[in-house]
């Protein structure tokens, strides 16, 4: 039998801190098309236009869809970098990102935080990655 892996009831886990400042400090991000304070009814990230330089933290219950957001965007000659589980075997890993963009991957297990709990904190059960569409 494998071993057990929490399911999250929620996506909405912010990125650690000292990982966004790093990376903003390198592309100077203007856009986040998946805040963590989002709500119902704010616009929705994967119909409008996104910045210039983007990060992006996407959902991951339907992180497909936002890979190929970000390849659109990057198509129009926006910067996106996108913090995600490393998984390489999915269609849109090959079809949107190998080759394609310069992958990161992050050494040891990045530790979520809950926003809405603060010192509630959630290591990641699954390696991670930075995706860097530029």
């Amino acid at each position: 039998m494998a071993g057990y892996m929490p399911v999250s009831k929620t996506d909405k886990w912010a990125t650690p801190k000292d990982l966004y400042d790093k990376l903003n400090a390198e592309f100077h991000f203007d856009f986040d098309p998946c805040p963590i304070d989002w709500k119902d009814g704010d616009p929705d990230g994967l119909k409008i236009e996104w910045g210039s330089s983007s990060f992006c933290n996407p959902p991951y219950s339907k992180v497909s869809l936002w890979i190929e957001k970000a390849h659109s965007e990057w198509k129009k000659g926006k910067t996106v970098v996108m913090l995600m589980n490393a998984i390489t075997d999915t269609k849109a890993f090959h079809k949107y990102i190998y080759n394609q963009a310069e992958i990161r991957f992050v050494q040891g297990r990045l530790t979520f935080i809950n926003p809405r709990e603060p010192t509630k904190k959630a290591p990641n059960v699954k390696p991670s990655m930075v995706v860097v569409f530029k």
